[in-house]
């Protein structure tokens, strides 16, 4: 019953730490699923194709580096069990993405976000935030995230390289995933987010996806 004990906030908070020293240090995920782009060869792509595939992928990973904030938040938060196991078995699932945007990001010759510590930093804080409020806001919360990552995704699926098929087979791989867990989040009892939150929290994603595409 030892994995079921209720753990202390010192506990907590070291591993917190520890989650968030990994996110954010390279080479660090021990991915379960092998990246779906493993089995495809590489292709030539100008330099100009190549840096796009490279911030795409780059605006990919900070989305996962906010997933794994967010998760963890919500789930340090999270008033009954089972809704903070649900959040923590997420951000399991969503190391797989992590390492394999991190391991595209690199063969394309370039780097992950400098400024992903920030937007880890503000992705735990909402994700704590969602969590003291309710466990079905926490959840409504997820849904609503995952929706917009869903949109990026299918955004990145139109402008990605046509030949770039290592890049594409993650991605969709990506947007399978996510679209799964959006609906898991609603099924467990997940608010449906007004459309002025929605937009709210459109505006920060963009955001986000401008700096870390450059920088």
């Amino acid at each position: 019953m030892a994995s079921l004990r209720r753990h202390s906030l010192l506990d907590q908070l070291i591993g917190q730490a520890d989650r968030a020293l990994r996110t954010l240090s390279p080479d660090t995920q021990a991915h379960s699923r092998p990246s779906p782009a493993l089995q495809l060869d590489e292709v030539e792509m100008s330099e100009t194709e190549r840096q796009h595939a490279a911030g795409l992928m780059r605006v990919n990973h900070t989305g996962e580096v906010m997933a794994q904030a967010l998760y963890q938040g919500q789930a340090m938060t999270a008033k009954l069990p089972e809704v903070r196991e649900e959040m923590e078995h997420a951000a399991d699932e969503e190391i797989d993405h992590l390492a394999w945007c991190e391991d595209r990001t690199r063969q394309l010759g370039s780097h992950t976000s400098v400024l992903n510590p920030m937007w880890y930093s503000l992705s735990f804080g909402m994700g704590a935030a969602a969590g003291l409020i309710s466990d079905r806001v926490s959840l409504g919360f997820v849904s609503a995230i995952e929706d917009q990552v869903c949109e990026h995704l299918e955004e990145h699926l139109q402008t990605l390289p046509e030949q770039d098929q290592k890049s594409r087979a993650i991605v969709e791989q990506m947007l399978e995933d996510e679209e799964k867990h959006s609906h898991a989040a609603l099924e467990a009892g997940g608010i449906r987010f007004p459309g002025p939150i929605k937009q709210a929290m459109s505006l920060m994603s963009k955001a986000m996806t401008k700096t870390s595409y450059r920088i």
